[in-house]
């Protein structure tokens, strides 16, 4: 496990102790109904509930990115993020906040108008090629994410020799890059969910510690996905439960960051697994 600091704004964030990331959705067809915010007056509300709950970091985005989803012209990505940001700067102009884009304009914009502190990018660079630049001029944490394909076409039939090899390769000539261009706040993201079957996401998540190779923060997003509902035959809506337990095991696996839509439940669940994992510590000394 990732046991340093990153530099948001300025200030040294310890990821030593995992922390809890609240999705915002400024979207109308993202999968889970609850964490969409379209109106001022519902990012207001969601933003209050999940400081209220805990979250160290909110991650606002406005391009669905579940699978199938339509492509979002560049124009009214841009229009919903500055609305919704305005909205979550009046709340908590103090929150660290991440902008969920993989356009480098957009991510400019966020940044320079708004203040954002980090870019989760689920394409990594993959979609914009002057992402990486962008991100090296601006000195922000940037989330890298492994995404087969596209939001349009990545459940389409994903296939891998070895899911586990070619993930982590493709992260690390990323990093490679990245290292060259002085990015050094970086955060990676296996893309559970993302251009991968239900197989894919077990076995990536029951190797997850290997990620430690990196020796980089590492984030997990399987919040109410659909390894957990289509697993256990239920809607997104009833997956909480089973989002606990996953959490639980990437937890135990080394995640810093758990990006999630319920902030008190994720909390609750880092509370519990430092316990335990005092109580380790202190018979192994």
């Amino acid at each position: 496990m990732f046991t340093g600091t990153i530099n948001v704004n300025g200030q040294l964030l310890d990821l030593s102790t995992p922390k809890v990331m609240g999705i915002v959705n400024l979207t109308p067809d993202s999968f889970f109904e609850d964490s969409r915010a379209q109106t001022a007056e519902q990012v207001a509300r969601r933003v209050r509930q999940l400081l209220t709950e805990g979250a160290d970091m909110l991650d606002m985005g406005a391009y669905s990115s579940r699978p199938g989803a339509d492509d979002l012209p560049m124009e009214e990505e841009m229009k919903r993020l500055r609305e919704g940001l305005a909205v979550l700067r009046k709340e908590a102009p103090d929150a660290i906040v991440s902008a969920d884009t993989f356009r480098a304009d957009v991510a400019k914009m966020c940044i320079e108008e708004y203040g954002v502190a980090i870019i989760n990018d689920i394409a990594g660079g993959e979609l914009d090629s002057n992402m990486f630049d962008t991100i090296a001029r601006a000195h922000v944490p940037y989330i890298i994410m492994h995404m087969q394909g596209t939001p349009q076409n990545m459940q389409q039939a994903p296939h891998y020799e070895n899911v586990l090899k070619e993930v982590m390769l493709h992260l690390a000539e990323k990093v490679r890059i990245l290292h060259e261009m002085k990015v050094n706040d970086i955060i990676l993201d296996p893309g559970f969910g993302f251009g991968k079957t239900l197989a894919h996401n077990f076995e990536l998540l029951a190797h997850l510690n290997e990620f430690d190779i990196f020796q980089l923060p590492l984030l997990v997003g399987v919040s109410r996905k659909s390894m957990v509902y289509k697993t256990l035959g239920i809607t997104p809506a009833e997956a909480l439960n089973g989002t606990t337990v996953l959490h639980t095991i990437a937890l135990s696996k080394g995640a810093n960051i758990l990006r999630v839509h319920d902030v008190k439940e994720a909390v609750e669940a880092i509370r519990l697994w430092q316990n335990v994992k005092q109580y380790e510590f202190n018979q192994d000394n």
